[in-house]
């Protein structure tokens, strides 16, 4: 069963202003902006004034925006600031160039070090990606119970930090300790290029373990996810398969996620596990009003869990700030018509939407009560406003623990994570 403490292979203008100005009700407290607050106000008026093609209003809101907001402001500032970029570029049709500036900027400065420090770092102070990792960890123990040659495909972006504590449980079974052979379908550009530097950490982690360890790693980025063979992800007869997905489903184009689940299904896996963010940006992706404002409400609750878990001055978060920007420009200001790169598409969908699209070839998995006690006893390392829930949105599950469990930020689902098997 997973553990919440660990060895781990990967342990080895910044000026805050203080702007005050007509619009602010906060004080320069540096809290979250609910609906009354300004940000969120002049940021709903320019999106409806683009909707409205109403040139004037769009010029006097986007000048606006760009006199209060601020990168190393208060909540309200650096919302105003990253809303404000997409804004303009939808505005200007630019969004496609200023997307690939983003991330070409991000990718020269990529770098296996700081890629590290700002993952553990997040983990250390926000259980954002870690429920998902403890959650999908005890169903995949579960599922390779009394099995003894395991074969796990991750299809995520995490740098490989979920699997310590799964070597970990492996190594102390009681049984015979199994053989595990771990593929990585890389996706997004700036993990490929810290691949080498990761196998090496992992396998000497699973010598220090005392597992058989095979790491392989697949470029996903050169085709469809959908059009991957059995053949080509190493899978073999005689392998117990387990299927790993987070936060990687969400970048796969929508009309292509249907292939994924089908090659899913083809690989007769004993569970699939999968991890979103709680938001929807693909029913609403013709609506732009619509998509602004549910894009709004979904990033507002993201920069309120930074700024209570991270210092004013803390540069990861910073970091985590910049990252979003690169996805609301790419959700907000980029034609999906226009395919940018494969693996690039930000299409949050949130459970009941993914429960859809598996419920045809797989059937949920609830739970253990184990895995939702270790998930419990995890979110009590976290500070206090984080909260485990029971999804109930799926009408298709016939299990008592509904189709997933939800993490919730002050009650606000965030993250979904659920477990299926063919």
């Amino acid at each position: 069963m997973e553990r919440t403490t660990h060895l781990s292979p990967y342990t080895s203008h910044h000026q805050t202003t203080t702007k005050h100005h007509p619009y602010s009700d906060s004080g320069g407290t540096g809290t979250c902006p609910d609906d009354d607050k300004w940000a969120s106000k002049l940021l709903r008026e320019c999106a409806q004034a683009i909707s409205d093609k109403d040139s004037g209003k769009i010029n006097h809101l986007l000048w606006m925006l760009n006199e209060l907001s601020s990168p190393y402001g208060d909540c309200d500032q650096k919302l105003a600031y990253y809303f404000l970029q997409a804004l303009f570029c939808k505005a200007t049709e630019s969004g496609q160039r200023c997307y690939k500036t983003l991330v070409s900027v991000a990718d020269k400065s990529h770098c296996f070090d700081s890629a590290r420090k700002l993952i553990l770092k997040f983990q250390e102070v926000s259980p954002w990606t870690t429920f998902g990792h403890v959650a999908s960890n005890g169903a995949i123990l579960e599922a390779f119970d009394g099995e003894t040659n395991l074969h796990i495909i991750d299809i995520s972006n995490t740098l490989c930090t979920q699997w310590p504590t799964l070597l970990e449980a492996l190594a102390t079974r009681t049984d015979e300790t199994p053989s595990l052979k771990l593929t990585v379908v890389v996706t997004a550009a700036m993990v490929r290029s810290v691949m080498k530097e990761i196998t090496q950490r992992m396998e000497k982690f699973a010598r220090l373990m005392g597992v058989p360890f095979a790491f392989n790693v697949i470029n996903g980025s050169n085709k469809p996810l959908g059009k991957f063979t059995k053949e080509e992800l190493g899978v073999q007869d005689d392998e117990a398969i387990a299927v790993n997905c987070i936060g990687a489903l969400r970048r796969v184009e929508v009309e292509e996620r249907g292939d994924v689940i089908r090659l899913f299904r083809s690989l007769n896996p004993r569970v699939v596990t999968i991890v979103e963010e709680e938001a929807d940006f693909t029913s609403s992706r013709s609506d732009f009003v619509k998509c602004f404002d549910e894009c709004l409400r979904y990033y507002t609750l993201y920069f309120e869990m930074l700024d209570e878990s991270f210092t004013p001055t803390s540069n990861e978060r910073l970091m985590l700030e910049r990252e979003c920007s690169r996805s609301i420009v790419r959700v907000l200001s980029c034609d999906d018509k226009h395919n940018i790169g494969l693996g690039d598409c930000e299409r949050r969908e949130k459970g009941n939407q993914w429960c859809e699209r598996l419920n045809e070839l797989f059937s949920h998995v609830g739970f253990s009560d184990d895995v939702v006690d270790d998930v419990k006893a995890l979110l009590k390392r976290y500070r206090t406003g984080w909260s485990l829930a029971i999804d109930q949105t799926d009408p298709n599950s016939n299990s008592n623990s509904g189709s997933g469990i939800l993490l919730a930020w002050k009650d606000e689902p965030v993250v979904w994570a659920s477990a299926w098997k063919p």
